[in-house]
């Protein structure tokens, strides 16, 4: 679904630039969990992760290089800057959604 895609890149776009409380409120599900090994797998605790990396990494910079939909899922083959000095990083971030929110 074309809007669910624009919803991911959207959501990691703010969320990159710093703002993710801004981005957790509009995009994410109150219910949310994921899988990223490095924090607790509950909507809080990564909230605070990435609020830490944005408090770190300013600069931080996102692109968004492909998007791609199957139902309500969504995969975003990005990069990122995390500083103006550093070399770019691969990632991967994959979405379900629940409506028009992310669930997971």
């Amino acid at each position: 679904m074309k809007k669910h895609k624009e919803i991911a890149v959207s959501f990691l776009r703010l969320a990159s630039s710093g703002k993710v409380r801004e981005a957790y409120e509009k995009y994410i599900h109150p219910d949310f969990r994921h899988h990223n090994p490095y924090f607790k797998g509950d909507r809080a605790s990564l909230l605070k992760g990435m609020e830490e990396s944005a408090d770190q990494f300013p600069h931080k910079m996102f692109e968004a290089l492909r998007v791609l939909a199957d139902g309500n899922l969504v995969a975003v083959h990005g990069k990122v800057q995390l500083n103006p000095d550093m070399p770019w990083i691969a990632l991967i971030h994959i979405f379900r959604f629940k409506g028009d929110l992310i669930i997971e």
